[in-house]
């Protein structure tokens, strides 16, 4: 994981009422590159066609400034906040969020709450707001093969030296096998199932198969599956997906060379009750059972699962308020197949934690030119000044 250290901002706001909301946001954004593959620079926002162009614009900057304008609305409006407001926005988000955890535990008096609005949200396809009660956890580690001081001729070194890229792949092959089961042993020990309200909550969700299969070019999904058993598996399954590779010759036309170096990047995906600590140590006994205790094994991330009840009183109040901006209901589904530290809230705070946000399908958050509509910002900035509102006439209740 990195050891990175980046500040805190925190901040508050008393209200008129005794509730109060914690917002939790990132200051962090993902590289932009590759820069050839933006419209336009990804630093200097753009507007064009009833959108926002620009690196952090949904993910997660935006966001922020939605939420402050909500609160200059109010104050504007009414003079004053109808409930309190905390600001928790950190800078290590899209690295790991490493020190979060350490100081939420070290504050938990100053971050009290009654309730907590997340870093990310928006709409469906059809335009309904989402509410996602829980996140998935995530181990992403790199995997480093050496086997010689340089890159050898193939024809040299083919039949005689040991070719970094085979043994690098020869160790990502014991990981899953084809039917998509992870093959390090006890992965699965700790896996709690979907519940029957999980499936409750997954049948309610639109089905957006077609959509995707558009979207993504896609012929079909893993496994053949359809229907309710592939929104299960898009939440409830865990993954083990290689998000990048690297070793050899990648130039244009050939070079006969055997490579001394390989790179691997891998994300597992986790569940509910899996633990990203106790999967790493599995992870590493695992190359070692299977002779490939040489391999260096870097740690990125380590996210646990996080899980919210979807019937609290606060995620039903967040979902109330779309009404009054959306005309439709909230979809709510049982959790996000992101990840983030909303573990460290849950575990510490013990608060519920909903989302009102900026985003849509198309944002492209991570991607280039991500982008927001105009008409989602307007949105959101109303339905984060109707959860204040909500908030505070439940304190003068």
């Amino acid at each position: 994981m990195s050891t990175a250290r980046f500040p805190v901002v925190y901040g508050e706001s008393e209200g008129t009422s005794p509730k109060t909301i914690l917002c939790y946001n990132h200051y962090d954004v993902q590289p932009a590159e590759p820069l050839d593959l933006w419209d336009s620079d990804p630093f200097d926002p753009e507007v064009r066609d009833g959108k926002i162009f620009g690196r952090g614009v949904g993910d997660d900057k935006g966001h922020i400034i939605c939420r402050l304008a909500a609160i200059d609305a109010l104050r504007t409006v009414t003079g004053g906040m109808p409930c309190g407001v905390k600001f928790l926005i950190e800078g290590e988000e899209e690295i790991g969020s490493g020190s979060l955890d350490a100081f939420i535990a070290e504050n938990t008096e100053m971050l009290k709450a009654d309730g907590c609005l997340w870093e990310f949200g928006g709409v469906d396809y059809d335009g309904r707001p989402q509410i996602f009660a829980g996140m998935r956890g995530d181990l992403y580690v790199e995997l480093r093969v050496k086997t010689a001081n340089r890159d050898a001729h193939s024809g040299l070194g083919g039949s005689q030296f040991p070719n970094a890229a085979w043994r690098l792949t020869w160790a990502l092959s014991t990981f899953k096998d084809q039917n998509e089961r992870i093959l390090i042993p006890g992965w699965y020990d700790d896996v709690r199932e979907a519940s029957a309200r999980d499936m409750e909550l997954l049948e309610a969700l639109p089905d957006e198969e077609e959509r995707l299969r558009t979207t993504y070019g896609l012929s079909g999904f893993l496994l053949g599956a359809t229907g309710l058993e592939l929104k299960r598996r898009a939440l409830f399954e865990p993954t083990c997906t290689i998000s990048g590779l690297s070793s050899g010759y990648q130039g244009p036309g050939s070079k006969t060379v055997l490579p001394a170096e390989a790179m691997a990047k891998v994300d597992f995906r986790l569940v509910p009750n899996q633990r990203a600590s106790d999967l790493l140590a599995r992870l590493k006994q695992h190359l070692a059972d299977q002779g490939f205790g040489d391999i260096e094994l870097i740690q990125h991330c380590g996210y646990d699962a996080a899980r919210v009840d979807p019937d609290d009183p606060f995620v039903k109040l967040v979902a109330d308020t779309g009404w009054d901006v959306y005309d439709r209901p909230a979809v709510i589904s049982p959790t996000s197949g992101g990840s983030g530290p909303m573990d460290s809230f849950v575990r510490h705070l013990g608060i519920p934690v909903a989302n009102v946000g900026i985003g849509y399908p198309d944002t492209g958050a991570h991607a280039p030119n991500e982008n927001v509509r105009l008409a989602d910002f307007a949105h959101a900035i109303k339905q984060n000044a109707r959860v204040f509102l909500r908030m505070g006439e439940l304190g003068q209740s």
